[in-house]
């Protein structure tokens, strides 16, 4: 059965959890990889280990979605593998939230990945291939006191990546949703001695989005969950 070959990916919202390992992965796996973010100053080294061009872009602004995505068409870089990784959240009481700051926190969220797809889309579209991948979280299927921001975000990204899939898959373009239940480890969050499972590892969080990436087109995931096996349902 052939797997599907991918040459060249794009991670949106880089930082050095899930997003690091995913371009490492997909690196070493021999894809072409640029990294955007809304600030780059740390992704030098990043970069330089993965051989990955990067790239400054603020996910909510049309214009500098459509500027970056026609830079790696200049380049030759065009990614068959996209993947959006941007999200913000603004934590507090529903009467005290500040609106401009709610706005923005969907934006980056939700509008972002919708101007990204589509952005990718009517790349992928003429050739029948392609991958869009966006990472989820609880929040996307339950949302928690004090966190509506972050619900409604992660809420309207689910919607769009199901509606995406059924639009896109029929026509050659792999959508899938990552519902992401629970922390990541990470450097600035450690896993807690006297709970060692608790925290999800990013690297096996990225080999998940590459096996989902090998499936077969008869058999495509619109959405993967990943918790850890402690986690409460």
């Amino acid at each position: 059965m052939d797997k599907p070959k991918y040459r060249s990916a794009l991670i949106v919202g880089t930082g050095p959890g899930l997003s690091a390992s995913l371009a490492r992965l997909f690196s070493r796996n021999g894809l072409a990889v640029s990294l955007a973010a809304r600030q780059t100053d740390k992704l030098g080294a990043l970069a330089g280990e993965t051989g990955a061009t990067a790239h400054a872009c603020n996910a909510a602004d049309p214009r500098e979605v459509a500027a970056l995505f026609a830079a790696l068409d200049a380049a030759g870089r065009t990614p068959d593998v996209v993947v959006y990784n941007a999200s913000a959240r603004v934590r507090g009481a529903l009467v005290d939230l500040p609106p401009d700051d709610v706005r923005r926190a969907v934006e980056i969220s939700a509008f972002g990945a919708f101007l990204v797809a589509q952005q990718a889309a009517r790349r992928m579209l003429p050739a029948k291939h392609g991958a869009i991948l966006l990472s989820g979280a609880t929040a996307g299927v339950k949302g928690f006191a004090l966190s509506a921001t972050f619900a409604m975000g992660k809420f309207a990204l689910r919607g769009l990546a199901q509606s995406m899939a059924r639009e896109l898959a029929p026509q050659g373009i792999h959508v899938a949703h990552f519902v992401i239940d629970g922390g990541i480890r990470s450097e600035a969050r450690p896993v807690p001695a006297a709970a060692p499972d608790s925290l999800l590892d990013p690297d096996a969080i990225a080999e998940t989005y590459w096996a989902t990436l090998q499936q077969h087109r008869s058999a495509w995931s619109w959405e993967i969950e990943v918790r850890p096996w402690l986690e409460k349902f």
